[in-house]
């Protein structure tokens, strides 16, 4: 039987199988309200066999969108939107996830096609940005952030405990926090983006406050029994690899003392000047090492399309999920492709009846 295509549960939540959709913005938004471009792209993809389907990175207040075309969950009106999305992706047969988050000193900028730079805060669809300490990303990110009060810190720990409010009153059953690729949560962990002298700042416990504390107050308001889960950037590839593995690590482990289900392991993003090693599954080792070290189930999304190497990566206790990303923009059924090259029994049943038992039959005829 197929690593891949085997069920897993986490808490009182079981997935078909082992691939995912990871949050994939669709920039698609307005106001943070999701629209029948929404509606029609998460069905579809869910209709193609993941067993999880993930909403895309969702603002927990208007300043904490990437985009103006951003999801967001920081109003009770934007609810309706989202529930419909839970629900088709729900009678699709898949888990409904979705991710909040707050992009920090890499907001306020102009869409990924139209330029992917900041806005300036005194034109159409810019604002101000706020982040750990006023240090600006850099490249097309040049703004320099207000560095935050403590004020802003408990604020912005609220906007994400009443986002996750939200998402459950939407229907929503795993949620991710998006500590990770140099937005917020991020930056707060990263000595290259946090130089406070505050106890939100300096050495590790001060760097991982604030993720800490966000994660333990989104407990008390997300069900014990459904899954709460985190992407976070364990590695830069800026020359201090090792220590920053070590320190995530051992961050890792804190979270899952205070509630942390799972982790999506990705890298950091907080600088711009470094040396990913791109490469077909190239997180695979560093995953298995957060998953042996810490004691938790992990996921990552970075070159895992291939069928073969998802299999091998779930086979050899790499991943206990494989997020597929990209390869599902290009075919919605991934999954189905996925079963055939793997030789799943009766491939097409990763799909829903309507399609399946056509394929089937067809198939049969010739």
């Amino acid at each position: 039987m197929s690593a891949l295509f085997t069920p897993f549960k986490l808490k009182d939540v079981t997935l078909r199988n082992r691939i995912a959709v990871p949050p994939m913005c669709q920039y698609s938004a307005h106001d943070g309200f999701v629209n029948e471009w929404h509606q029609t792209h998460y069905a579809s993809i869910a209709r193609g066999g993941a067993g999880l389907v993930i909403v895309e990175a969702t603002g927990v207040s208007p300043e904490g969108r990437i985009t103006p075309g951003c999801a967001g969950l920081w109003k009770d009106a934007q609810i309706e939107g989202m529930a419909h999305i839970a629900a088709r992706i729900k009678a699709a047969g898949a888990v409904a996830g979705i991710q909040i988050g707050h992009a920090g000193r890499k907001a306020s900028a102009n869409l990924p096609w139209e330029g992917d730079d900041h806005i300036p805060s005194d034109q159409p669809g810019g604002w101000d940005t706020i982040a750990p300490s006023a240090i600006p990303f850099g490249q097309g990110l040049p703004k320099v952030p207000k560095e935050m009060t403590l004020d802003d810190i408990a604020r912005v720990k609220a906007d994400f405990v009443a986002a996750a409010k939200r998402a459950l009153a939407a229907g929503f059953e795993w949620l991710e926090l998006h500590f990770a690729h140099g937005y917020l949560g991020q930056s707060f962990f990263s000595k290259h983006s946090n130089q406070r002298t505050d106890h939100y700042g300096g050495d590790f416990t001060g760097r991982s406050r604030f993720l800490l504390e966000t994660l333990a107050a989104v407990r008390e308001v997300w069900p014990q029994n459904l899954p709460l889960t985190a992407r976070f950037g364990v590695i830069e590839y800026d020359g201090q690899d090792e220590e920053t593995l070590n320190e995530s690590i051992e961050l890792v482990r804190m979270m899952r003392q205070r509630g942390l289900d799972m982790l999506s392991v990705s890298v950091g993003f907080t600088i711009p000047d470094v040396k990913i090693p791109w490469g077909p599954a190239f997180l695979g080792s560093v995953a298995k090492r957060v998953r042996d070290e810490a004691g938790l189930p992990v996921a990552s999304a970075w070159g895992f399309d291939g069928p073969h190497l998802a299999e091998a990566a779930v086979a050899d206790g790499q991943l206990d999920l494989v997020m597929v990303g990209r390869a599902h923009l290009a075919d919605p059924h991934y999954p189905l492709q996925a079963a055939k090259e793997l030789g799943v029994e009766r491939p097409t049943w990763v799909l829903p009846a309507p399609y399946a038992h056509w394929l089937e039959r067809y198939q049969m005829a010739k």
